[in-house]
């Protein structure tokens, strides 16, 4: 990666496998990785084409994500990969095993992750479910307070990395006071600093060594009343500063709803903001053409986070999935040792 070679963007694809036209704009916007959706998800066969492809457009070994969460949120499903519980119905009936048992869980995922190709997962998800929370949203939490989503979410994280796949903390600085679904809507949170210090920034603090993160599109009001955090100076500020975070932070997809004006405005305000990397995910190649003009490059600041989060990737360490796949059994039926 070169400062003047780098585009600050992650992009996604259209199909399941690159056309000639996605092939030639990738080569020459150089986006810094990629994003997979159900879309371009067939066959394990499939995916190694593709993720190899998207490599060889970009000539780098560029990091590719993915949404596996489980649940509601997993591009990759039966028959050829596991169906997984919604993390939040995991976790209740895990009781006191829920870190153990998410992390077994995270490591499966990862083993599965790095046989295609992909080496980025956007989770864990460090939001706090409470009564207000969008259903959107709910159960792809951890918990209800933030020493339980930390607790768990620092075990997912841990076993992604144990599996060669970097995580992506999401939705920073805290998803889970959003009454909206912010794929369609602007949400507003209007407590204070105090008790979001206490409560929804807390499992991202804890988390604030992670080598990548998203931002939420969510208005803060107690800092910044007029912009969502993914496009707030003010915001941003208390992403660094005020939770700690130091890793490559990128936005919630550019598409989505919440914010406002073209896709060119929104790439353009949110780098301007300070965020690192302007993600794209819908595919259409209009689209990505407007967030790579308006994102630009990356510059020396963003490059030195994306080289720290690219050294987080390492080759899995060993694993025996079918003795893993037999504790989490005993974990959902109530019958591991504490």
């Amino acid at each position: 990666m070169t400062a003047t070679g780098t585009g600050a963007t992650i992009f996604g694809c259209a199909g399941p496998a690159l056309s000639a036209e996605e092939t030639a704009f990738f080569r020459d916007a150089d986006p810094f990785g990629f994003i997979l959706f159900a879309r371009n998800v067939e066959t394990p066969d499939q995916m190694r084409r593709l993720t190899a492809s998207l490599r060889e457009a970009v000539g780098r070994d560029a990091p590719i994500l993915i949404d596996q969460e489980g649940g509601r949120v997993q591009r990759m499903r039966a028959p050829h990969w596991r169906e997984w519980l919604p993390p939040l119905d995991q976790v209740l009936r895990s009781g006191a095993q829920a870190a153990r048992g998410m992390a077994i869980r995270s490591r499966i995922i990862a083993h599965e992750l790095r046989a295609v190709g992909v080496d980025a997962n956007c989770a864990p998800c460090a939001d706090i479910a409470g009564a207000v929370t969008h259903p959107f949203l709910k159960n792809r939490c951890y918990g209800s307070d933030a020493a339980t989503v930390a607790a768990v979410a620092r075990a997912v994280a841990e076993a992604h990395l144990q599996g060669g796949v970097l995580p992506v903390a999401k939705h920073l600085p805290g998803h889970g006071r959003s009454t909206a679904d912010t794929h369609h809507d602007l949400p507003t949170v209007s407590e204070s600093a105090a008790v979001l210090d206490a409560t929804d920034f807390a499992p991202f603090r804890a988390l604030a060594d992670m080598p990548m993160a998203m931002t939420a599109h969510i208005v803060f009001a107690a800092f910044d009343p007029d912009r969502p955090a993914t496009q707030s100076p003010a915001m941003v500020d208390v992403i660094r500063n005020r939770i700690g975070f130091r890793g490559l932070l990128m936005t919630d997809d550019l598409n989505m709803q919440a914010l406002a004006g073209t896709l060119a405005d929104r790439a353009a305000a949110s780098i301007a903001a300070g965020v690192d990397i302007a993600l794209h995910c819908k595919g259409d190649l209009a689209g990505m053409q407007a967030v790579a003009t308006a994102a630009g490059r990356m510059g020396p600041a963003t490059l030195a986070r994306a080289a720290a989060a690219l050294a987080a990737r390492r080759t899995p360490d060993p694993v025996d999935i079918d003795a893993l796949e037999a504790d989490l059994s005993l974990i959902l039926e109530g019958r591991a040792h504490v």
